[in-house]
């Protein structure tokens, strides 16, 4: 068994930088090179282009990246794991298999197959929406489980180099890896916990070495910034650190930014294979770009998996273009509006329905903003309309009405994105529960099927969770305010329509005050201008490990991922949005800050 185990995360998502993986492989001393290119976005996008191509379907960016890679991958022993799959991973396999026949290399690739419920989609029955309780659509383009690591984990048993998943929870290739290098139990809650932490925080690739990070001035060559590695102990306690040498920064708030980055309850933060709670998580300077984690509990999990389904419902179109000169916010608001009300009109002359939904934001104005924003004086503002429409006809109509605004409306207006706008499908998720038995979990490897039976445990009771801790209450009176940036920093992003805001103080003293202006009453008046009306709520947790705040935002994405017509459809402005707040404090915490 080794001492240590190095894994280094070479992608965040579908179109990452190709530099990240060349740049783990000679820098990394790594162990495992592992790959996250999954969103519920990108199973539609993919789902949609293997219904044009039997051969697509998967992330070709993973064999792009890793084709000069695999000589260098043989020699110095380093075994991949990615879910590069997404939903055709045969095809992923059988592309990479090509290369390495051409390279020369002999290599052995696996494949993780179990997570595609569409063949069985007709007899899926009694299924309804987990937040909302909506029955299952008619038709669906993709469906698919969120498998955990156990899969993975037989299949680096069976002697693979390279592990190519389709859906799986974003930490199972590293949870995975751990597993099977340091032989721990599936009981070993605690640290599956921590090794799920450990994937959490490195899955989002350059997010938690100083990538989307609050103190933007202070992270150093974002030309070349490092991707980062996990040196992870058997007792699961981990390091995260980058390549020496390379951009970035790495430090609890960097760190600490990420481990709060769509979880929800940080208490009961559910994965497949394990229950985990961060409340109690300490991040510790250990050096220069060095940070050690420890202290994430676990609990069992569930006899479910979450399964994300895809389906479409109508069209989209989405127009863009600048105006600019005097009085450009008016004229932009007055020319939108015109647009709209004159396509509705032909509609309805037609025929037609109306409009299922419209979007118009004026980008320069502060839209993403709602009412907190505070530009009206701008001299040019970029035009958004999007709409939605159950006929596409009636969205291809829309798209050749935009350039008649050129020369029939205000003056000022240029620049139309693109051309004329396309009409595209309108994709929206769908989550369910369904029993782990639903899903026949196996390998494939060198033509052969091999099983993967489950390990037996006994299911959650939510009777077992802990229940949740308050922050302290501050002492002493505020007589002044500053910002919340001034306090602390914030991340957010998305989860299906809710939105998540982590909150990590700068200093512990300040947590107190932040807590106390910073209720989930208060973040609903700040945000109500993207929250649902009649279904949007906040919920708000502490976790004191790292004197931190998680507020999800309920119904806060106009529908979320592809079926937003927003600009910012995963909300990741609302930490931002958040950080500029006022919270009363004592004059003494506002003069350090000055």
């Amino acid at each position: 068994m080794p001492t240590t185990v190095r894994i280094g995360c070479a992608s965040a998502f579908w179109g990452d930088t190709s530099t990240a993986a060349a740049q783990l492989v000679a820098g990394g001393r790594l162990d495992y090179l592992v790959f996250d290119y999954l969103a519920e976005i990108t199973m539609s996008i993919m789902a949609g282009a293997r219904m044009k191509d039997p051969q697509a379907g998967f992330a070709g960016d993973f064999i792009d990246v890793l084709t000069p890679l695999l000589p260098q991958l043989a020699e110095q022993n380093i075994r991949v794991i990615s879910n590069a799959g997404g939903i055709n991973p045969q095809a992923c396999a059988a592309a990479l298999q090509a290369a390495c026949d051409k390279a020369g290399v002999a290599l052995k690739i696996a494949v993780l197959l179990g997570d595609d419920l569409q063949p069985q989609f007709k007899q899926l029955s009694g299924i309804t929406e987990m937040f909302s309780g909506a029955p299952l659509p008619p038709m669906c383009v993709s469906t698919n489980a969120y498998l955990g690591a156990p899969g993975i984990v037989e299949a680096l048993r069976l002697g693979a180099d390279i592990v190519i998943t389709g859906r799986v929870v974003d930490s199972a290739v590293v949870s995975a890896a751990l597993v099977h290098e340091f032989g721990w139990s599936w009981h070993d809650y605690d640290k599956l916990a921590q090794a799920a932490l450990a994937g959490h925080i490195i899955e989002c690739g350059a997010q938690c070495t100083g990538g989307n990070f609050t103190d933007w001035r202070e992270v150093p060559d974002y030309e070349h910034i490092g991707f980062p590695i996990v040196e992870v102990s058997a007792d699961s306690q981990f390091i995260v650190s980058k390549p020496e040498g390379s951009g970035g920064l790495v430090t609890p708030l960097t760190v600490g930014e990420q481990m709060l980055y769509e979880i929800g309850d940080p208490q009961a933060y559910l994965l497949p294979d394990v229950v985990c709670d961060f409340t109690e998580v300490k991040l510790q300077q250990q050096g220069k770009h060095a940070v050690h984690v420890h202290g994430a509990k676990g609990l069992p999990p569930s006899d479910k998996y979450k399964v994300s389904a895809t389906y479409p419902d109508g069209f989209r179109c989405t127009a863009s273009c600048l105006i600019a000169g005097i009085d450009a916010v008016d004229k932009a608001r007055r020319v939108s509006q015109a647009i709209i009300d004159k396509t509705a009109e032909m509609f309805s002359q037609r025929g037609w329905a109306p409009y299922s939904e419209t979007n118009i934001e004026l980008l320069g104005s502060e839209a993403t903003y709602g009412p907190h924003g505070q530009r009206r004086d701008s001299r040019e503002v970029v035009i958004k309309l999007a709409v939605r429409h159950p006929n596409k006809q009636a969205l291809v109509l829309f798209s050749r009405e935009i350039a008649q605004a050129a020369t029939g409306m205000a003056p000022g207006l240029t620049g139309i994105v693109g051309g004329r706008p396309t009409v595209y499908p309108l994709i929206r998720l769908f989550s369910f529960l369904i029993d782990k038995s639903a899903c026949t979990v196996q390998i494939d490897m060198a033509g052969e099927c091999y099983p993967c039976a489950l390990p037996s445990l006994s299911a959650l009771d939510s009777a077992d969770l802990p229940l949740p801790q308050q922050p302290p209450k501050p002492q002493g009176r505020a007589d002044a305010s500053v910002a919340l940036v001034k306090l602390a920093v914030a991340r957010s992003g998305d989860k299906g329509n809710h939105s998540n805001i982590g909150v990590m103080p700068r200093k512990p003293e300040y947590l107190p005050w932040i807590a106390e202006a910073l209720t989930p009453a208060v973040v609903v008046d700040w945000m109500s201008h993207v929250l649902d009306p009649v279904h949007g709520r906040v919920e708000r947790w502490y976790l004191p490990g790292t004197h931190s705040l998680n507020f999800l935002l309920e119904n806060a994405l106009g529908g979320g991922g592809m079926a937003s017509l927003r600009i910012d459809p995963q909300g990741k402005a609302f930490a931002q949005q958040l950080l500029e707040i006022q919270i009363p404090v004592p004059q003494s915490i506002a003069e350090q800050l000055d």
